[in-house]
């Protein structure tokens, strides 16, 4: 290691709890995405609240198993400014202690060059390498932009973090202060399969060619579609998020980038969200490149690819075409993401193709979530114009030139069978059939 850098990095090395001083009331603190979050600053932050008044946080896919800043004590001092929203962030905005951001996922690195001010930037990073380098790893999305931004960037360096190959990297001497804490990093499980998911997955992987390029969004359809691709031969990934299908598919020799028209033989993504395995598998992988999320989710770029598909799930659609997948009604559950990105590079792209797939009911079959109106006080995802299949469990509605009147018969006929006769009563009404 060059002996610059090491001095750099022990004249830099300190605590957490001396790190955490650097927040000041008042301060705007981002705290990176998903598992590039750093639980060691976190937690020493958030036991600072009795100190601190008015601190703003901003953070994405929040994974660390840290509750203090929503807790009733911690939302007196901390507000929630969330760009996708978890379990963790989900219950403050909806009750109003907490706020969310309306935006394209493609669009948050310039946001932080155009109008974002931030005072501390704190990140998990991997550890440095010989020349001062460490990797975002898990989670390269906005964090360049965000550490470029900031007034004091706070690394946290843990071994389980991914050397990750690609535009990942930040040099020891664009930070302030390094700690260390090697604690594992938060996961997402892969929800179990249902035989719903089964039926999609396999219904949607019929139609994806040898030699297609691959994104698969956030959730179990998405993963089902994965484990169904199997039987296929040289298929590429440009995507948005790494997930633990992509592993079995690489070893099964199904995932080449052979027949790529950009990234040759590499699966391009911009964060991971799955098991230990697959952060462990990623790491030092010349396969796997991290990108900012302003160059893998940007439709142009997506358009390039030659057959891009991308498979992503929604909450709700109205029997026009529109898809509500960030909330149910006024309930916020996520965030808008990166469905439109992939949607409209992929219909772009020569021979593309963009599936939206969901369950025809819930509730236990109660509900349907093929309707005539999107619940009052919906937030429309993905609109009309940009949705070219819709799935579920029943078959697949492919809506681009269709009439509305067309488009109400397909998506009818793939609703429950329990609920078909009520959506053609509504359509009537409303003279779409």
């Amino acid at each position: 290691m060059n002996p610059k850098v090491k001095e750099e990095y022990k004249r830099k090395l300190t605590t957490v709890e001396e790190a955490a001083k650097i927040v000041k009331s008042g301060d705007w603190v981002d705290f990176g995405f998903g598992a590039g979050m750093p639980a060691g600053l976190m937690n020493a932050v958030a036991d600072r609240r009795n100190e601190l008044e008015n601190v703003n946080l901003r953070d994405t896919l929040w994974l660390p198993p840290s509750d203090k800043f929503v807790s009733e004590e911690g939302q007196k001092v901390f507000t929630v400014n969330s760009w996708f929203l978890t379990p963790r962030t989900r219950k403050a905005v909806n009750e109003g202690t907490g706020t969310t951001y309306p935006e394209y996922f493609n669009e948050i690195p310039g946001y932080y060059t155009r109008y974002l001010e931030n005072d501390v930037f704190m990140v998990s990073v991997s550890p440095m390498d010989d020349h001062g380098y460490f990797s975002f790893g898990t989670a390269v999305t906005y964090h360049r932009a965000a550490a470029d931004k900031s007034k004091k960037v706070v690394v946290e360096v843990n071994e389980n973090q991914p050397y990750l190959y690609g535009n990942t990297f930040i040099h020891i001497s664009d930070v302030d202060m390094i700690v260390e804490n090697h604690s594992p990093l938060p996961v997402i499980p892969a929800p179990p399969l249902t035989r719903e998911d089964e039926i999609i997955g396999n219904t949607i992987a019929e139609l994806i060619e040898d030699g297609s390029t691959v994104q698969l969004g956030i959730g179990g359809m998405p993963n089902a579609v994965g484990y169904s691709l199997k039987t296929k031969h040289d298929l590429g990934i440009q995507t948005e998020m790494f997930v633990d299908a992509m592993i079995e598919l690489v070893e099964a020799g199904v995932i080449t980038g052979k027949k790529k028209s950009i990234h040759k033989e590499r699966i391009i993504g911009t964060f991971a969200g799955g098991s230990a395995k697959l952060y462990k598998y990623m790491g030092r992988n010349p396969m796997f490149e991290g990108h900012p999320v302003s160059y893998t989710n940007d439709p142009f770029v997506i358009a390039q690819n030659y057959k891009m598909v991308a498979i992503n799930a929604t909450a709700e659609v109205d029997l026009t075409g529109q898809c509500a997948s960030e909330a149910v009604g006024p309930r916020i559950l996520s965030g808008t993401g990166g469905q439109m990105d992939f949607s409209r590079g992929a219909y772009k792209s020569e021979g593309g193709k963009s599936f939206i797939c969901l369950h025809s009911t819930a509730k236990k079959g109660t509900i349907s979530k093929i309707v005539p109106h999107l619940t009052k006080g919906a937030v429309v995802t993905t609109p009309r114009t940009e949705v070219h299949y819709i799935v579920t469990e029943y078959g697949i509605a492919m809506l681009k030139a269709k009439t509305l009147k067309e488009r109400a018969n397909e998506l009818i006929a793939i609703a429950h069978p329990d609920f078909r006769s009520e959506l053609k009563a509504e359509a009537r009404k409303l003279n779409l059939i």
